[in-house]
């Protein structure tokens, strides 16, 4: 085959599609860029009016105004206590539970382990009223722990068998050598197997938070005026005959900051932990 052909049928088959892919999933976060430094109802398009894709005096005074009217400093110092703590506490629990599935093996473990698989099939509102009780009950209502417990209830299942997983991956072998060489049980999966796991520990930890960090529904329930996190910021900028776009757009690109940081600076850890966790189950 012709040389020009093959770097042809490349681009055709390869190179535009990836591109499309691309623009597909960037797209919308450009144009959301773009919304939050316009003027309010200066990319509404009138009839009679070209389409604009760019403002003609773009400002960042939106950002500006998000933070001293809206105080959405505050939301964000919600979003990240609770996101942090409901990873620490998720990490805890699934970190031992996966741990105890993978290295004994006891009556009811699979029993134990498809439970956990089984929560995950129903859907989480059903989880609202219990917890709200629950947490009335214990007085922790509008408070981040009542957001921590409840995030739990659906991230630990899920996580335990991601972990579980990456526990299978890593040779028993090593346990048994550790323990030889004078550890038990705890310091061998401290010292020895905790360290190896490490990346899918991480790609774990990034699954809970970015799940606590995007979570509406829980928080509209359990929480009130003391605790408000960015998804209830943002929803409270859609009103009934007016959407203020420039500023619902604005917030949208300063949450996902966060995330986009988090993933730059551990994505080594995420990639070689999420292809650790699919070796072995």
């Amino acid at each position: 085959m012709p040389r020009h052909e093959s770097f042809a049928r490349r681009v055709l088959t390869l190179h535009i599609p990836v591109l499309l892919i691309v623009l597909f999933a960037v797209g919308p976060y450009v144009w959301s860029f773009i919304t939050s430094i316009s003027l309010p109802g200066q990319m509404m398009v009138r009839a009679g009016e070209a389409l604009r894709y760019f403002p003609e005096n773009p400002t960042f005074s939106n950002y500006q105004r998000l933070f001293d009217r809206i105080q959405f400093f505050s939301n964000l110092t919600d979003s990240f206590v609770v996101a942090t703590l409901a990873m620490l506490f998720g990490l805890c629990v699934s970190l031992t539970a996966s741990f105890s599935f993978s290295r004994f093996r006891f009556w009811g473990r699979r029993y134990l382990m498809l439970q956990f698989l089984v929560i995950n099939m129903f859907p989480i509102v059903l989880l609202l009223i219990p917890l709200f009780v629950i947490t009335s009950r214990l007085g922790i209502n509008d408070t981040h722990i009542a957001l921590v417990l409840a995030y739990g209830t659906f991230t630990i299942p899920f996580s335990t068998w991601m972990m579980t997983s990456f526990f299978n991956a890593i040779p028993k072998s090593l346990d048994e050598q550790a323990q030889i060489d004078g550890c038990n049980r705890f310091t061998a999966m401290v010292r020895i197997i905790i360290p190896i796991a490490m990346p899918g520990i991480a790609a774990t930890g990034i699954y809970i938070f970015i799940t606590s960090w995007n979570e509406f529904v829980f928080a509209s329930v359990l929480t009130g005026r003391n605790v408000e996190t960015i998804p209830l910021a943002l929803q409270r900028m859609v009103g009934q005959h007016r959407i203020a776009w420039e500023l619902l757009t604005a917030g949208g690109v300063i949450s996902a900051i966060p995330v986009v940081v988090l993933f730059f600076f551990i994505q080594k850890q995420l990639i070689s932990g999420m292809t650790a966790g699919a070796v072995k189950a």
